[in-house]
C-alpha cells in the first residue's frame, strides 16, 4: 500500500504518550472503580436467587462479562456457575417459557466459557466444548452469540501460533469465517457490525476499506468503550502496514489509553507499544509499560498475554538493567569525583583556616608589637626628658656654685662620681622597665639557657641585674662592647668579663649568643 501523508506529527504522539502516562498513573483508581461495580452486582445475587432464577442468571452473566479481560479465572467460575444453574433450571422447567429462556442462557454461558477457556490455554477443551454445541434449533440472537464466541475463540487460539504462519493462518481463517457468518445476524450500522466489518476487511487485506469503516466508528463512540480499544488497535495495525509510524503510534496509544481507563487487564496494545518504544530507544517508558502489561497479564490470568509479555519483558528488562548498570557506573564515578572534590575542599579549607589563624596571630603580634613600640618610645622620651631636666638642674647648680665662689664644692661633687651614680640608677630603672615590656619573659628565657646551678636569682627590688642588662643589649642588637660599656658606665674589660662569665654558665656554650638572639622570636 502506498504511503500517504501522515495526519499525525511527532508532537501529537508525544502529547498522547504524556496522556497515557497520566492514565497509567491513575490505573489503581480505575481498577478500584471496576471492582466496586462487580461487588455491587455480586451483592444482589443472594436476594435474586430466592425470588427469580432467570433474573439471577442475568445478573451472573453480567458479573461474568464484567470479569472478561479483567480476571479470566473469575470469569470462568461465573460462566460455569451460570451454565450449571441454567441447565438445571431448564431441565426442571422443560416445556415452559422459563425453561426455554434458561436453556438459551445455558448455551450462551457454555459458549462464553469455551471462549475464555482458550484464553487460559485450555485450547482443546475450548474447541471441544464450542463444537459440541447444537446450532440446529438456535434463533438468530443465539446464533449471533455462537459465531461471536467462535470468532473471538479462534482469534485467541491464533495468538498461540504467531511463530507458525501456516497454523496461524488456519485459525485466523476460521475466525474470519465465523465473523462472516456473524455479520448477517447483526443490525447494519450497529457498532458491533461496523467493528466486525472493519476487522473482516482487515483480515482479507482490504486495508483502505477497513480503515474507512473503523475511522467512522471511532469518530462517534466513547473512548471508554471496549469497541474503541479494539478499533484503534486495528487502525494502528493498518497504519503500520502503510508505513505511517506516527499514525501507528498514535492509534496504538489511543487503544492503550482506552484499555487503561476501562481497567482492561487482558490487553495487547500496551505490550506492543512497549516493544515499539524499546526499538525507538525510549527504554524508560518501554520498561514501565511492559512492567504494567506483565502485572495486568498475571492479574487477568491470561496465559496468551503472559507468553508475549514475558518475552518482551526479558528483552526490555535486560536492556533496562544494562542502562541502570551504566548509570550506576556513572553515579559511582560522580560520587568518587565529588568525594575527591570534597576532600580537596576540606584540605583547602583547613589550609585557609590555618593561614587565617596565622594572619590573625601575626596581626595580633603586630598590634602587640605596636603597643610595645609605643611603650618603648614613651619610655625613651621619658628618659630623654628626665636627662634634659637633670642637665638643666645641674647647669643651674653649677652656675650657683660658680657665682657663689664655691668652685671647690663643685669640684668635690664631680670628682666623687655620686652624681653619675645617681643618674645611672635612674637610667637602669627606665631601661629595665622598657625592655621587659618588649620581652616580658626574658629572665625565664635566659635561665632556660643556663645550667640549673647557674640560674640567675634577682632580689625583690630588681628587674634586671648587670649580667641581664648586658645580655639585653645583646638581644637588642647592640653588640659593640665599647658602646655597651659607655651606656652602662663600665669599663670595656668589665663587659668582656661579664659576657665570658655568662657564656661559661650556659648549657650550650657554643650557641649561647645565638640562643640569646632567638629569645622572643615566634
Amino acid at each position: 500500500m502506498p504511503l500517504a501523508a501522515s495526519v499525525y506529527t511527532p508532537t501529537d504522539v508525544e502529547r498522547s504518550l504524556t496522556l497515557l502516562d497520566r492514565e497509567i498513573g491513575n490505573r489503581d483508581t480505575y481498577y478500584k472503580r471496576r471492582v466496586e461495580r462487580l461487588d455491587s452486582l455480586k451483592s444482589s445475587l443472594g436476594q435474586l436467587r430466592s425470588r427469580d432464577t432467570i433474573a439471577w442468571l442475568g445478573a451472573v452473566m453480567e458479573i461474568a462479562k464484567g470479569y472478561n479481560s479483567f480476571n479470566n479465572d473469575s470469569a470462568l467460575v461465573y460462566y460455569t456457575r451460570g451454565y450449571d444453574t441454567a441447565l438445571s433450571h431448564a431441565t426442571a422447567h422443560k416445556g415452559t417459557r422459563n425453561g426455554e429462556v434458561a436453556d438459551s442462557l445455558a448455551i450462551e454461558f457454555r459458549l462464553r466459557r469455551a471462549t475464555y477457556m482458550s484464553l487460559s490455554g485450555f485450547v482443546s477443551d475450548a474447541i471441544r466444548e464450542y463444537e459440541d454445541v447444537d446450532t440446529t434449533a438456535m434463533d438468530s440472537g443465539l446464533k449471533a452469540s455462537y459465531y461471536d464466541s467462535g470468532r473471538q475463540m479462534y482469534d485467541f487460539i491464533s495468538y498461540y501460533y504467531a511463530g507458525w504462519p501456516e497454523t496461524y493462518d488456519y485459525w485466523i481463517n476460521r475466525a474470519s469465517e465465523a465473523r462472516r457468518n456473524l455479520m448477517p445476524l447483526l443490525s447494519t450500522g450497529d457498532d458491533r457490525y461496523l467493528l466486525n466489518l472493519g476487522e473482516y476487511y482487515y483480515n482479507i487485506h482490504e486495508y483502505a476499506r477497513s480503515r474507512e469503516i473503523l475511522l467512522d466508528l471511532v469518530s462517534h463512540i466513547n473512548v471508554d468503550s471496549p469497541t474503541y480499544a479494539i478499533a484503534t488497535h486495528i487502525l494502528a495495525s493498518i497504519a503500520q502496514i502503510r508505513g505511517d509510524r506516527n499514525e501507528y503510534l498514535y492509534y496504538l496509544i489511543q487503544s492503550a489509553i482506552s484499555d487503561t481507563r476501562q481497567s482492561t487487564l487482558e490487553v495487547m496494545s500496551l505490550q506492543e507499544l512497549a516493544g515499539v518504544l524499546y526499538e525507538m530507544g525510549d527504554t524508560r517508558r518501554a520498561h514501565e509499560y511492559i512492567s504494567v502489561a506483565m502485572n495486568n497479564a498475571v492479574e487477568s490470568r491470561a496465559s496468551i498475554r503472559m507468553m508475549k509479555t514475558t518475552e518482551l519483558l526479558s528483552m526490555v528488562e535486560g536492556d533496562h538493567n544494562l542502562q541502570i548498570s551504566r548509570w550506576r557506573a556513572w553515579m559511582y564515578a560522580i560520587i568518587i569525583v565529588l568525594v575527591i572534590s570534597l576532600l580537596a575542599l576540606t584540605v583547602v579549607a583547613i589550609f585557609l583556616r590555618r593561614q587565617l589563624t596565622r594572619v590573625a596571630r601575626m596581626k595580633q603580634e603586630l598590634q602587640d608589637a605596636g603597643k610595645l613600640k609605643d611603650v618603648y618610645i614613651s619610655q625613651f622620651l621619658t628618659l630623654c626628658s628626665t636627662y634634659m631636666d637633670k642637665l638643666k638642674q645641674f647647669g643651674k647648680m653649677v652656675n650657683r656654685k660658680i657665682s657663689a665662689g664655691q668652685v671647690d664644692d663643685l669640684y668635690k661633687l664631680t670628682k666623687s662620681g655620686k652624681f653619675i651614680e645617681e643618674q645611672s640608677v635612674e637610667f637602669y630603672k627606665i631601661f629595665d622597665d622598657a625592655f621587659l615590656h618588649i620581652y616580658p619573659n626574658f629572665v625565664e628565657s635566659v635561665n632556660a639557657l643556663l645550667r640549673p646551678e647557674e640560674q640567675i636569682v634577682l632580689s625583690e627590688d630588681e628587674q634586671l641585674n648587670s649580667d641581664l642588662r648586658i645580655l639585653a643589649f645583646m638581644r637588642l642588637g647592640i653588640d659593640d662592647t665599647t658602646r655597651v660599656a659607655q651606656i652602662l658606665n663600665f669599663s670595656v674589660n668589665t663587659i668582656y668579663a661579664y659576657r665570658n662569665r655568662m657564656r661559661n654558665r650556659a648549657i650550650n656554650r657554643a650557641t649561647f649568643e645565638q640562643d640569646i638572639m632567638a629569645i622572643g622570636n615566634v
